[in-house]
Protein backbone atom coordinates (compact mmCIF):
# COMPACT_ATOMS: atom_id res chain seq x y z
CA UNK A 1 0.00 0.00 0.00
CA UNK A 2 1.46 3.45 -0.98
CA UNK A 3 1.82 6.18 0.82
CA UNK A 4 -1.33 8.27 0.84
CA UNK A 5 1.06 11.83 1.20
CA UNK A 6 3.26 10.64 -1.37
CA UNK A 7 3.47 11.83 -5.00
CA UNK A 8 1.78 9.15 -6.47
CA UNK A 9 -0.75 8.34 -4.35
CA UNK A 10 -1.68 12.48 -4.65
CA UNK A 11 -1.16 12.47 -8.37
CA UNK A 12 -3.64 9.54 -8.57
CA UNK A 13 -6.06 11.45 -6.21
CA UNK A 14 -5.88 14.19 -8.33
CA UNK A 15 -6.73 11.86 -11.36
CA UNK A 16 -9.50 10.17 -10.01
CA UNK A 17 -11.35 13.45 -9.08
CA UNK A 18 -11.32 15.51 -12.03
CA UNK A 19 -11.17 12.42 -14.84
CA UNK A 20 -13.93 9.91 -15.43
CA UNK A 21 -11.94 7.75 -17.36
CA UNK A 22 -8.98 7.64 -14.41
CA UNK A 23 -11.38 6.92 -11.81
CA UNK A 24 -12.50 4.29 -14.29
CA UNK A 25 -9.70 2.57 -15.52
CA UNK A 26 -8.73 2.61 -11.85
CA UNK A 27 -11.39 0.59 -10.63
CA UNK A 28 -11.28 -1.76 -13.41
CA UNK A 29 -7.71 -1.71 -14.01
CA UNK A 30 -5.28 -4.58 -13.56
CA UNK A 31 -4.80 -7.96 -14.59
CA UNK A 32 -7.28 -9.90 -13.48
CA UNK A 33 -10.16 -7.16 -12.77
CA UNK A 34 -11.31 -7.01 -16.23
CA UNK A 35 -11.82 -11.05 -16.60
CA UNK A 36 -13.88 -11.02 -12.51
CA UNK A 37 -15.91 -8.28 -13.70
CA UNK A 38 -16.76 -10.58 -17.22
CA UNK A 39 -17.04 -13.09 -15.16
CA UNK A 40 -19.97 -11.55 -13.20
CA UNK A 41 -21.07 -9.50 -15.58
CA UNK A 42 -24.06 -11.72 -16.76
CA UNK A 43 -24.11 -14.12 -13.72
CA UNK A 44 -24.05 -14.86 -10.04
CA UNK A 45 -21.00 -17.37 -9.19
CA UNK A 46 -20.05 -18.78 -6.43
CA UNK A 47 -16.02 -18.18 -5.19
CA UNK A 48 -14.61 -21.56 -6.49
CA UNK A 49 -16.69 -21.26 -9.67
CA UNK A 50 -14.35 -17.84 -10.38
CA UNK A 51 -11.09 -19.56 -9.48
CA UNK A 52 -12.35 -22.64 -12.28
CA UNK A 53 -13.42 -20.16 -14.67
CA UNK A 54 -10.04 -18.17 -14.49
CA UNK A 55 -7.24 -19.35 -15.71
CA UNK A 56 -3.88 -18.82 -14.03
CA UNK A 57 -5.08 -16.16 -10.59
CA UNK A 58 -4.19 -17.54 -7.60
CA UNK A 59 -6.32 -17.96 -4.28
CA UNK A 60 -4.36 -14.96 -3.20
CA UNK A 61 -4.94 -12.79 -5.88
CA UNK A 62 -8.50 -13.51 -6.40
CA UNK A 63 -9.26 -12.63 -2.73
CA UNK A 64 -7.01 -9.22 -3.19
CA UNK A 65 -8.88 -8.31 -6.14
CA UNK A 66 -12.54 -9.64 -5.01
CA UNK A 67 -12.06 -7.26 -1.83
CA UNK A 68 -11.08 -4.30 -3.87
CA UNK A 69 -14.00 -4.67 -6.47
CA UNK A 70 -16.05 -4.99 -3.55
CA UNK A 71 -15.15 -2.40 -1.78
CA UNK A 72 -15.73 0.03 -5.07
CA UNK A 73 -18.96 -1.23 -4.53
CA UNK A 74 -19.36 -2.50 -8.00
CA UNK A 75 -19.51 -6.54 -6.85
CA UNK A 76 -21.21 -7.36 -3.52
CA UNK A 77 -20.48 -11.12 -1.64
CA UNK A 78 -23.44 -12.70 0.00
CA UNK A 79 -22.68 -15.45 2.63
CA UNK A 80 -25.00 -17.42 3.34
CA UNK A 81 -25.73 -18.65 6.85
CA UNK A 82 -24.96 -22.74 6.28
CA UNK A 83 -22.56 -25.57 7.10
CA UNK A 84 -20.07 -25.80 4.94
CA UNK A 85 -20.73 -21.91 4.11
CA UNK A 86 -21.63 -20.65 1.16
CA UNK A 87 -19.98 -17.23 -0.66
CA UNK A 88 -21.25 -15.75 -3.74
CA UNK A 89 -20.65 -13.04 -5.69
CA UNK A 90 -22.53 -10.68 -7.92
CA UNK A 91 -22.80 -7.70 -9.71
CA UNK A 92 -24.30 -4.93 -7.26
CA UNK A 93 -26.48 -2.38 -8.94
CA UNK A 94 -23.83 -0.01 -9.96
CA UNK A 95 -21.87 -2.37 -10.71
CA UNK A 96 -24.44 -3.44 -13.55
CA UNK A 97 -24.47 -0.22 -15.10
CA UNK A 98 -20.76 -1.08 -16.15
CA UNK A 99 -22.15 -3.70 -18.31
CA UNK A 100 -22.56 -2.30 -21.54
CA UNK A 101 -18.73 -0.51 -21.15
CA UNK A 102 -17.21 -3.97 -20.36
CA UNK A 103 -18.69 -5.43 -23.81
CA UNK A 104 -17.73 -2.69 -25.66
CA UNK A 105 -14.33 -3.16 -24.55
CA UNK A 106 -14.55 -6.98 -25.28
CA UNK A 107 -15.94 -6.22 -28.70
CA UNK A 108 -12.46 -3.84 -29.46
CA UNK A 109 -9.99 -6.26 -27.88
CA UNK A 110 -11.80 -8.63 -30.41
CA UNK A 111 -11.19 -6.50 -33.18
CA UNK A 112 -7.86 -5.10 -31.93
CA UNK A 113 -6.59 -8.97 -31.75
CA UNK A 114 -7.77 -9.47 -35.46
CA UNK A 115 -6.07 -6.63 -36.91
CA UNK A 116 -2.78 -6.74 -35.21
CA UNK A 117 -2.41 -10.67 -35.80
CA UNK A 118 -3.63 -9.60 -39.39
CA UNK A 119 -0.57 -6.89 -38.91
CA UNK A 120 1.89 -9.55 -37.89
CA UNK A 121 0.76 -12.33 -40.36
CA UNK A 122 1.70 -10.02 -43.03
CA UNK A 123 5.28 -8.69 -41.92
CA UNK A 124 5.94 -12.39 -40.96
CA UNK A 125 5.17 -13.31 -44.74
CA UNK A 126 6.95 -10.04 -45.93
CA UNK A 127 9.90 -11.16 -44.31
CA UNK A 128 9.90 -14.77 -46.59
Amino acid sequence: MRKLTSTNALNEKLINDSCGMGRALNVIGGRWKPAILYKLNNSTMRYSELKKSITGISERMLVAQLRELEEDQVIERIVYPEIPPRVEYRMTELGKTMGPMLEAMSDWGDIHRERVADKYAASANSQD
